[in-house]
C-alpha cells in the first residue's frame, strides 16, 4: 500500500495506520512524499531562486518514519520522494496498489484554498480504494 507522507499530524497518523492494518493483511507500505519547486506549476509565479536539496529532503523523510514508527517499525516502510504534484505523485505511485492512504488534513493554507485538498483530489482520481486518516485526537 502507498501512503502519502508530508510532515503533518494527518498524514504521519496515515502513516502509523498504514503499518498497522499492513501488518494485519501481511502487506507492504511505501511512503511517498512529493515535491515541487514552488511557483512551478504556475505561469504567473514570480521568479524566485529556490535550490532545493534532494538529498537532505530524503534524509528528512527517513528521519520522520524513523520519529513516527520507531526503528522496528521504519524497517517495514520503503521510502520514496518524488518530484511533482502531490494529487498527480500519489495517483501514479498507487497504480497497482491495493490502497493508497492519506491523512484528512495536510499543510494547507492559501494554496489548499485554491486548489482542493489532496485527499479529496485522490480520493476522486486513484486508481485503487482510499483511506483517509483524520489525526489521532491528544489523550485527555
Amino acid at each position: 500500500m502507498v501512503v502519502g507522507l508530508e510532515g503533518s499530524s494527518s498524514s504521519q497518523a496515515a502513516l502509523r495506520w498504514a503499518v498497522r492494518y499492513a501488518g494485519l493483511v501481511g502487506g507492504r507500505v511505501e511512503a511517498v512524499t512529493a515535491w515541487e519547486v514552488p511557483g512551478e506549476a504556475s505561469w504567473s509565479a514570480p521568479a524566485v531562486d529556490v535550490t532545493f536539496d534532494e538529498e537532505d529532503a530524503e534524509r528528512r523523510l527517513v528521519e520522520e518514519v524513523r520519529t513516527v514508527l520507531g526503528e522496528d517499525g521504519a524497517s517495514l516502510v520503503h521510502e520514496r520522494l518524488v518530484h511533482g504534484h502531490p494529487v498527480e505523485v500519489l495517483v501514479d505511485a498507487a497504480r497497482g496498489a491495493d490502497m493508497l492512504v492519506v491523512g484528512s488534513r495536510g499543510r494547507g493554507g492559501f494554496r489548499r484554498a485554491l486548489l482542493g485538498s489532496v485527499s479529496q483530489q485522490v480520493a476522486l482520481h486513484a486508481p485503487c480504494p482510499v483511506t483517509i486518516v483524520r489525526p489521532e485526537a491528544p489523550a485527555e
